[in-house]
């Protein structure tokens, strides 16, 4: 399984409690995480298969020298192991939601 993405297609803003549970559903761990503008994460890789869901702001995701703008009510699908970085784009913090796999 490789990096998917998956873009907000509803027309309302996202909620943060449908969203939760819409990955405890799908057997993730959840917690919710900020961070400021310009936050910068190194090349990394997590043991555990995870998710980001955009609650507000916007976080960008390098894979593979690929890079992806999330926005609120985007998901990624990140496989376990898969090397990535990622950084805050822009004037607004961050807000999302960590699904992982342990």
């Amino acid at each position: 399984m490789s990096l998917r993405i998956e873009r907000w297609a509803d027309t309302g803003e996202p909620n943060a409690q449908a969203l939760r549970q819409c990955l405890e559903r799908e057997g993730y761990g959840v917690f919710e995480w900020s961070d400021a503008p310009g936050t910068i994460y190194s090349t990394h890789s997590h043991d555990e298969d995870q998710s980001h869901w955009i609650i507000c702001g916007a976080l960008e995701l390098t894979v593979a020298d690929k890079s992806y703008t999330l926005r609120a009510g985007d998901r990624d699908f990140l496989p376990a192991n898969t090397k990535h970085s990622a950084f805050v784009p822009g004037n607004e913090p961050v807000r999302y939601l960590i699904g992982a796999k342990y």
